[in-house]
């Protein structure tokens, strides 16, 4: 069940028991990428021919994503399914609805299709979760380097171009979103743009094989260095989202700290190497068969004692709060850094609370002695990956655990209740 939510109404909110203590067992399949489908989402304004998204993420943040769509005038079909068709031909605005955007951090993303189909984009700071508010100005430069000027007003931003060019972009940061959105808008630009100091992970890859499936010339993604040869229209097409490695290196975490062997099915195993390696750095056993993942009973032991997150293909943000839980469980001390959000790591109160032992460094560094035993408390996730932690922490605790403000969580992890059901995991979720 997927619902959207408000700040105002927590207490009114969904949450998880779960009585922990319980092995794991069985497979799972992974969804489709989170990071992946929310830009070819926006990328669909692209283009006024019917696109066709195949294995979408039955997750919030598609829902959010697509109501925004819909109010800017766009048909889109099959939401809260793993089939989208989204036609934009009537979109006829470029101001997105404020109460929507607070929603949903990836909102930001819908700058660069606007500017390239209207010359013009409004929009207010986009909201999200609570892992600290990121730097825009990234995607700003970008753009501008494309001939729009943003002006910024408290929480808006206005964006118009009228004589866009194409150009040499060099990111100050390898901005996942920046170069999304920079790729997106530069396609119906005639003229070669290159995006140097680009991100490269897999949903750039995605996108840029969704751009040029619709005749866009992408070249470099997957590289710090991508070309992009402007066209005048785009066309429709069908596309498939990539596995969300996000969510197999979850539930890799879910069964190491479970002592479990689960099977988890459907990964690209190119996009595990950084979280396998830092799995096995902590004494974690696997084996790789195409596209299957094997995770067996292991003996953790923090062997890397040091573990950091880096732009790809190093080890992910994404992945870092569910990586701490994992650290609780293994012998030893382990330095867990992330320094991309300044509020990644204050959720760890929470794990203190259920018997963590946890030294708080700083707003990006986190010292984990181990293996602690947790126990079962009641909890609220604070964001998306916190959340999902919290759920894993709750897996292997004794006694039971009450996770509240569960509707974060449902927003990236698609089906989580009924995917660890499926586990044997004893879980349900409330009203």
């Amino acid at each position: 069940m997927l619902t959207f939510y408000k700040k105002d109404k927590i207490k009114n909110m969904a949450r998880f028991i779960i009585e922990g203590g319980k092995k794991l067992s069985g497979k799972v399949k992974i969804s489709g990428n989170k990071n992946s489908v929310l830009p070819l989402m926006a990328a669909t304004l692209l283009t006024d021919e019917d696109c066709v998204l195949e294995n979408v993420p039955l997750i919030g943040d598609v829902l959010v994503m697509g109501e925004i769509l819909k109010d800017l005038g766009a048909k889109v079909d099959g939401l809260g399914t793993s089939r989208l068709l989204i036609n934009t031909r009537g979109v006829k605005k470029y101001k997105l609805k404020p109460e929507l955007v607070q929603k949903l951090r990836a909102s930001i993303l819908l700058l660069g299709p606007l500017l390239a189909r209207f010359g013009k984009a409004e929009m207010r700071h986009p909201g999200g979760c609570v892992v600290g508010r990121r730097a825009v100005g990234t995607h700003f430069d970008a753009l501008a380097a494309l001939g729009a000027k943003t002006i910024t007003s408290e929480e808006n931003y206005e964006s118009e171009v009228k004589n866009p060019h194409s150009a040499y972009i060099f990111l100050d940061e390898a901005s996942v979103t920046a170069t999304e959105n920079a790729m997106m808008m530069a396609s119906l630009i005639p003229g070669k743009t290159i995006i140097d100091d680009a991100a490269c992970e897999p949903h750039i890859e995605d996108l840029a094989n969704f751009l040029n499936l619709m005749g866009a010339k992408v070249e470099g993604a997957g590289t710090n260095k991508i070309f992009i040869e402007g066209v005048k229209k785009l066309n429709g097409g069908k596309f498939t989202v990539g596995p969300d490695y996000i969510d197999a290196g979850t539930f890799a975490i879910a069964a190491a700290v479970t002592k479990s062997k689960i099977t988890i099915e459907g990964i690209q195993e190119k996009d595990l190497f950084m979280i396998l390696l830092y799995l096995k750095r902590m004494g974690v056993k696997y084996e790789v068969k195409g596209n299957i993942l094997n995770i067996f009973p292991s003996k953790l032991v923090s062997l890397g004692r040091k573990f950091q997150t880096r732009p790809w293909p190093g080890f992910p943000t994404d992945l870092m709060s569910p990586f701490i839980v994992l650290a609780t469980q293994a012998e030893g001390v382990s330095l867990c850094h992330d320094w991309m959000y300044e509020s990644r790591m204050f959720f760890v109160d929470k794990l203190i609370a259920m018997g963590a032992n946890i030294t708080l460094c700083d707003p990006h560094r986190v010292l984990v002695s181990g293996p602690t035993k947790l126990r079962g408390k009641v909890v609220e996730s604070p964001d998306i990956r916190a959340g999902m932690a919290l759920v894993v922490a709750a897996l292997c605790a004794d006694g039971e655990s009450e996770i509240r403000n569960i509707e974060i969580v449902e927003r990236g992890y698609e089906k989580i209740e009924e995917r660890l059901k499926l586990l044997g995991a004893k879980i349900r979720r409330v009203e």
